[in-house]
């Protein structure tokens, strides 16, 4: 049950919290991005680094995913080819993506695409905050749990 980060826009505080629960559950936990990272020497963090270009990241963890694997995103899309590959999903802010709402979620972003395409100012996120944090914190030791449990 390794864990796949899409690294490249994850925010430094669930990168820590990944680094701790990776040694402390021991489960392999691989940050994928397109740029080199620094990571704490451990057996069982690793990086991979891929070619520059628009969702080489997402792809890469699309083609090496396994039914069971958690990957941390907030790609909608890759988040769906997770789903579909029999994997987990769940976004820096602690949304486990199922597959009952991964549809509903992808309709919500190309609809914003749309807008945004269209000249409509959508903004953006809100800032990622303390609350964040906790509930990605909360999802994350749940699913080490329950791999656990298993």
């Amino acid at each position: 049950m390794p864990i796949w980060v899409d690294a490249d826009a994850c925010p430094l505080p669930v990168k820590e919290i990944l680094y701790r629960a990776a040694h402390r559950a021991q489960v392999v936990t691989t940050l994928v991005a397109n740029q080199g990272l620094r990571v704490p020497p451990s057996p069982y963090i690793k990086t991979q680094q891929v070619e520059k270009g628009f969702d080489v990241a997402d792809h890469v963890i699309a083609q090496q995913v396994t039914p069971g694997d958690l990957v941390i995103t907030g790609d909608i899309p890759l988040a769906s080819w997770v789903i579909d590959a029999g994997g987990e999903a769940l976004n820096p802010r602690g949304e486990i993506y199922t597959r009952e709402t991964i549809q509903a979620r992808l309709g919500m972003r190309n609809f914003m695409e749309e807008l945004r395409s269209a000249g409509v100012q959508t903004g953006g996120p809100a800032p990622f905050n303390a609350a964040d944090k906790q509930r990605f914190a909360n999802a994350l030791d749940k699913w080490l749990i329950k791999g656990k449990l298993s």
